[in-house]
């Protein structure tokens, strides 16, 4: 019989780390009856049991008012619960009994994972793990999931817990009926704080060092984009050679074993299959280990907590434009994907705040434009040029955003005080990273055998057919398409085939990639040097402009819609975008041609 554990903590205690560690690549996404959230969930075998792992949001309270509270404490209510594991950060567990506390009063079985325990040796906190385990009335056990110290305690530490006095498993009811009144839970805290030892000194003055120049009031600005730029020169000078090898690959397989085995089947469907799946995956695919590269890199920048540092600094003029410094976060998880990032705001109790946070997201320049940007950089300009281009494009991104807040901060005030824990500098974790681009890569993969594939192969018979009329010419159905667009597409420097993948990439904009493969009947080197005659650069910044800041992904848009409830924010959210990018796409093309640079 299956049996339910949740993972239950405050934010920012490596609760999502401990999940990857103990689900490595088995983790999904759950979908819960009247939760419009979806939950992280992991099937694992404990003690002979298969239990179901759910990754409960981070909390600071069980009878907060915060959307992510209210998830947990409707998760808490209607769903059956066998036992619940928390994650708590050892080095501040002073300030997290009073939660750890509160779920020990619901009456189901606890674990206490103590983690981030080799922080907590370094700064000589020491926790009487016995002694607590007797106060708290639950087995406690120390570990750092980050480094793997301590992970073998978990899994017999859960079956002993599971194979205990466990009651049915029902749900809880009225959750806050059950979390004693604030005076038990004082009294039970101070008991609780004689088995902890901190020192007076207890800062990591390493993190101060550093501090005093990442968080400058002058240099820390500039510095934070001189390491974005050095990520991105990274990008491409270790990506690009991996990413040649693999196209001249793909181009291997395709001639000398695919177009021969196929020789039998008809005119039709061989180049259905080689011209049309082969060369619009094969094309997208040999980008994945540059965005595996791209995430590991900022997997380093996230897991040593400098992001919530970039939030810090950016917090006095994000205010400025009705934001705080976690809008400025948002954005750059948006970097890897939007949906996730649209997701994030939760943590925001101010509506308004939320849908103005939600509202730049989709600007952000996400890994699947990152695709796009990084064949037609790598194709079109030097490699000199090509890490300033994409760095331009990522500044482009960030002002766009800013502009638009700017604009519809007077419709959408907030005024919810903006409250930041900054982390202490931590050295991630080899293992980790790879963790983490590795889940990117099934990201990729997963949206490749769904989006990717059917758009692929909906542009080759877009271009092909009527059957008989030059590949994408002006008689077949992408032709006529892109004749409609001409008019609008023409002024921005784009002809009538690009105006057919911009079409396309509402649906995905990884299709984008693929699309150009396919329209131009070509793939690695070959498809590079067609694109060089039929684009100069001008034209090709002109079409990148458009495609960072134009209407988001098909994803992105519902999910904007399941967040925000509303027909017309979400009107709005994909009308907007499509405006400022032709406006933007205009002045740069025809401010060029002014200029005489072409």
């Amino acid at each position: 019989m299956k049996k339910r554990v949740v993972l239950l903590g405050m934010p920012n205690t490596g609760k999502s780390t401990l999940f990857n560690r103990l689900t490595g690549s088995m983790a999904r996404t759950g979908n819960w009856p009247g939760i419009t959230v979806d939950l992280l969930t992991a099937r694992l075998i404990v003690g002979g049991d298969l239990i179901e792992l759910v990754d409960l949001p981070g909390i600071y309270d069980l009878r907060g008012y915060s959307d992510d509270e209210k998830v947990v404490q409707h998760f808490l209510q209607t769903q059956a619960i066998d036992a619940i594991l928390i994650v708590a950060n050892a080095v501040q567990l002073q300030r997290q009994l009073g939660l750890i506390l509160q779920v020990a009063a619901l009456g189901r079985p606890c674990l206490l994972a103590m983690n981030m325990r080799d922080e907590a040796d370094q700064l000589a906190i020491r926790i009487d793990c016995e002694g607590l385990a007797q106060e708290l009335e639950m087995p406690v056990i120390a570990l750092s999931a980050k480094r793997g110290e301590g992970m073998r305690q978990v899994d017999p530490s859960l079956a002993a817990l599971l194979a205990g006095d466990v009651r049915d498993a029902q749900p809880l009811g009225q959750v806050w009926t059950q979390v004693p009144d604030e005076a038990h839970l004082a009294r039970a805290r101070e008991r609780a704080l004689r088995h902890i030892h901190v020192p007076a000194q207890a800062t990591p003055q390493m993190t101060d060092r550093i501090d005093r120049w990442l968080l400058h009031p002058v240099f820390g600005l500039p510095l934070f984009f001189l390491i974005l730029y050095v990520i991105f020169q990274g990008v491409y000078a270790l990506g690009s050679p991996i990413q040649d090898a693999l196209s001249a690959l793909f181009d291997g397989i395709k001639t000398g074993f695919l177009t021969p085995w196929l020789g039998f089947l008809p005119d039709f469907l061989r180049g259905l299959l080689l011209d049309g799946l082969w060369d619009g995956l094969s094309t997208v695919a040999s980008f994945v280990p540059v965005i595996v590269l791209f995430f590991l890199l900022m997997a380093l920048l996230e897991d040593t907590g400098y992001f919530s540092r970039a939030a810090y600094l950016m917090d006095a003029l994000m205010s400025r434009l009705g934001l705080d410094g976690r809008a400025f976060v948002m954005v750059l998880m948006g970097f890897g994907c939007n949906v996730p990032a649209l997701m994030g705001t939760r943590v925001m109790r101010s509506r308004p705040l939320r849908l103005l946070t939600m509202l730049i997201i989709p600007l952000s320049l996400c890994s699947a434009r990152l695709q796009v940007f990084l064949f037609l950089t790598s194709v079109l300009f030097s490699p000199h040029q090509a890490p300033l281009v994409l760095f331009s494009l990522y500044l482009i991104s960030i002002l766009t955003a800013m502009l638009t807040a700017f604009i519809f901060k007077r419709w959408l005030p907030a005024t919810e005080p903006f409250v930041l824990e900054l982390p202490p500098y931590r050295w991630p974790t080899l293992g980790m990273m790879w963790l983490r681009g590795w889940h990117e890569v099934l990201h990729f993969v997963r949206r490749a055998s769904k989006f990717i594939t059917a758009g692929v192969v909906m542009i080759w018979l877009l271009t092909h057919l009527p059957w008989g009329e030059p590949v994408a010419s002006a008689h077949t159905l992408a032709g006529l398409i892109g004749h409609y667009a001409h008019p609008v597409l023409a002024p921005l420097g784009m002809d009538d085939h690009l105006a057919v993948t911009l079409i396309f990439g509402f649906v995905a904009k990884e299709i984008v990639l693929g699309a150009l493969a396919v329209i131009y009947a070509a793939q690695g080197p070959a498809l590079a040097e067609h694109l060089r005659l039929q684009m100069d650069a001008v034209q090709a910044f002109s079409y990148m402009l458009f495609t960072l800041i134009y209407t988001p992904c098909l994803s992105t848009v519902v999910t904007l819609y399941n967040e925000s409830r509303s027909r017309l924010y979400t009107l709005v959210a994909v009308a907007w975008p499509i405006a400022l990018a032709w406006v933007c796409s205009f002045a740069f093309y025809q401010g060029a041609h002014l200029l005489g640079y072409f």
